[in-house]
């Protein structure tokens, strides 16, 4: 059985599901056809990097790439 590779953009999605609490772990997991405990654990991480959201001067790697590449092209 090959392992499964989820987006970013999906795992936000679960993330937020499971954050609004409207639906159980559970009842997430079946509808998203994924494991409580992959849910778990992107949630945790979620959470525990949600601060680095709002510091200031740091920069998401897409933006530091696109400035880069912004120079690169001057």
């Amino acid at each position: 059985m090959t392992r499964r590779k989820f987006t970013s953009k999906f795992k936000t999605k679960v993330v937020l599901e499971a954050l609004k609490e409207r639906q159980t772990i559970k009842e997430l997991a079946q509808k998203f056809e994924i494991t409580p405990q992959q849910i778990n654990t992107w949630k945790r991480d979620f959470l525990k990097d949600a601060d680095t959201v709002f510091s200031k001067g740091s920069k998401s790697k897409k933006s530091e790439e696109e400035e880069k590449k912004d120079q690169l092209l001057m």
